[in-house]
């Protein structure tokens, strides 16, 4: 126990050291550093602790309001219910980046997610407000999304709806491709970056962390350390014979280069950064470098884990072990993930009501069989 308790300790030392050596750059935020009140209320969040990704969307999201309100003349802390409902038509309406556009979909208007980061950030300032005295209510409103809240069962309507979006998983002969073309066209670095994002359904930022330590290769298997993990929950996951053998020739590639500057398994090849561990970018890189080469605009890195934990699902694996494996808090979190392909649910419902629907049928030719003779 008392292990236990000085391995916590550890991590929690650990983790207020990467928070607070980690300075905010201001440059990337120039209208928050500019209102004190905004700027105080990202400081709060840094020395609370919060992950910086978690800092980066509240200024991010929270800038943008400034600027939106900056341009339609709207003044931040005495703003009105209409000055958000403005902003909200401004995020709704503006040209999405090009870059971000999936099959489909409009080339106006931001994703419904991204509304909704958006007016978190902006509806916390405002409760930061309130907490300061500088005003007395919150413009963004705070909806109550459970069922049967509110007067008589009734609940307050949210400022934007919220869309549950199934993610989109490629059929077999859409993974089948694209695994042919990192196989054949990608150098062996991604191939086993593609492999091993698969086998555990990893996000992107575990398997960017991943170090040499944290691999079991007598039992091809892979341990998340916790600090690099969502909500903190480290977890074990595995990898298959294929995997196996492409991780054991990039090891021994990598052993024979003495140009390492990191401990991080994947590390750039480029002349530039040689030995630096990978970036976000170059990895949103080079699989929407397969993408495009495969005709799948569709897959991110996230599509990894989402036709992973579909698979999961597909060979009997019960509910309550996918979330474990993917490291899910909540397993209705885990039911986001799991999608199953109309032609799969097709034959999974005819195999369920094969009974009722003969019953049906020989009903059917009864009646017409009477009518026929009457």
């Amino acid at each position: 126990m008392q292990s236990w308790l000085a391995g916590r300790h550890c991590l929690f030392i650990s983790r207020v050291r990467e928070v607070w050596m980690e300075s905010i750059r201001w440059d990337l935020y120039v209208q928050v550093a500019a209102l004190e009140s905004a700027k105080s209320w990202i400081e709060i969040q840094r020395k609370l602790l919060r992950a910086p990704k978690t800092i980066d969307a509240y200024a991010r999201g929270l800038n943008d309001f400034l600027v939106v309100s900056r341009r339609l003349g709207v003044r931040v802390e005495s703003a009105t219910r209409g000055d958000i409902a403005c902003y909200v038509e401004d995020l709704a309406t503006r040209a999405r980046p090009t870059n971000v556009r999936n099959a489909g979909d409009m080339a106006a208007g931001l994703a419904n997610k991204t509304i909704q980061q958006r007016l978190t950030a902006v509806r916390l300032f405002y409760d930061f407000l309130i907490e300061t005295g500088v005003r007395d209510t919150n413009p963004v409103g705070r909806a109550r999304y459970t069922a049967g809240s509110g007067f008589y069962g009734l609940r307050d309507r949210a400022l934007v709806p919220r869309y549950e979006r199934p993610p989109w998983i490629p059929s077999d002969e859409q993974w089948l491709t694209f695994l042919e073309c990192t196989l054949r066209d990608q150098p062996l670095r991604n191939q086993l970056m593609v492999f091993m994002a698969y086998d555990g359904a990893l996000r992107r930022s575990e398997l960017l962390s991943l170090k040499l330590s944290d691999i079991d290769f007598p039992h091809q298997k892979i341990t998340i350390r916790p600090e690099v993990a969502k909500y903190s929950s480290g977890r074990v996951v595995f990898y298959g014979d294929a995997t196996s053998d492409l991780l054991a020739a990039y090891v021994s590639r990598r052993k024979s280069r003495p140009m390492h500057r990191c401990d991080s398994l994947f590390v750039s090849e480029s002349r530039r950064n040689s030995g630096a561990g990978l970036t976000f970018e170059m990895w949103n890189k080079i699989v929407r470098r397969i993408a495009e080469r495969t005709r799948l605009p569709q897959f991110t890195t996230h599509t990894f884990r989402h036709l992973r934990l579909t698979d999961l699902a597909r060979c009997r694996l019960e509910l309550h072990e996918i979330a474990t494996y993917a490291g899910h808090r909540n397993p209705k979190t885990t039911q986001q993930y799991i999608q199953l392909s109309g032609e799969e649910l097709r034959e999974r419902v005819q195999r369920a009501t094969r009974q009722i629907d003969e019953q049906n049928r020989r009903l059917l030719e009864q009646i017409r069989g009477n009518d026929g003779k009457s």
